[in-house]
């Protein structure tokens, strides 16, 4: 399989383990239209590659992914056609991480926000950094937290610890999100990366078709909340992509100044 052609994505090949880099360092990962795009094909990619036994989601630079980037969601506010483009970005993204059958564990290396959090959530086994912080905080900027959020804190968590988070936007440290069962494991930030590395290259080099196929048992458990939800939530974010508190959102972001919500 011939990665050469992603420009936003980094894949490196080592024996059986590829780590799959997200690659806008100087903007923190954020993810642009340019990025998204390459999400909704990646995974599907990684599952066509035969020499692929188990896979390494991390981010370039200082960040793992620090969710959308807000030039991108003006963009999106502005432009109907756009948002029906970004939905079905949306779904892919999920469906086909989801269907990608080898393990996929995330180093989380530094920030993981929005969609960046959801992101590593989803991935089979989650590393992360000392002093990384994680959270999903689509409220924070008026609208759903729908490209899968919603599914996968309470998945992880429960409702009432979900709702709390998602309501708020607040973002937890590495040492509460592992307390909370979000993630598995906390690292120095050095060895974040090579112990996600070391772990996927044990179950690589374990019985792979056994690991990959209890992974697709569990992962039909969790099929079902996206099959319930990811349309719904989806649909919803949609529709505070349109209402005047993202645009104020939008706009006090952009003047670095605290939003004014009116509720409308």
């Amino acid at each position: 399989m011939d990665y050469s052609t992603y420009r936003t994505i980094r894949v490196d090949r080592d024996g059986g383990v590829l780590t799959v880099t997200l690659n806008r360092p100087e903007k923190l990962n954020a993810i642009d239209a340019a990025l998204h795009a390459e999400l909704a094909t990646i995974f599907a990619d990684l599952g066509r590659d035969r020499e692929a036994r188990a896979v390494v989601l991390t981010g370039a630079g200082r960040a793992f992914s620090a969710g959308g980037d807000a030039d991108w969601f003006k963009a999106v506010a502005d432009d109907p056609g756009v948002w029906q483009l970004v939905q079905w970005e949306a779904k892919r993204i999920i469906h086909d991480l989801l269907d990608l059958e080898i393990p996929v564990i995330a180093a989380v290396n530094g920030p993981a926000t929005g969609l960046g959090a959801t992101l590593a959530l989803f991935c089979d086994t989650i590393f992360m950094a000392e002093g990384a912080r994680i959270g999903d905080p689509h409220v924070k900027m008026g609208i759903v937290a729908g490209d899968g959020g919603a599914i996968i804190w309470p998945w992880l968590v429960g409702p009432a610890r979900a709702k709390e988070y998602l309501m708020t936007g607040d973002l937890l440290s590495a040492q509460e999100a592992e307390r909370i069962g979000l993630v598995n494991h906390v690292t120095p930030i050095q060895e974040c990366v090579p112990r996600a590395q070391a772990f996927a290259r044990r179950l690589a080099e374990g019985p792979v078709l056994a690991v990959k196929w209890t992974k697709v048992s569990v992962n039909k458990l969790l099929r079902d909340a996206v099959n319930l939800v990811l349309d719904t939530s989806l649909a919803l974010e949609a529709q505070t992509f349109t209402t005047e508190d993202h645009r104020e959102a939008v706009q006090a972001f952009m003047e670095k100044r605290p939003p004014r919500f009116l509720g409308r």
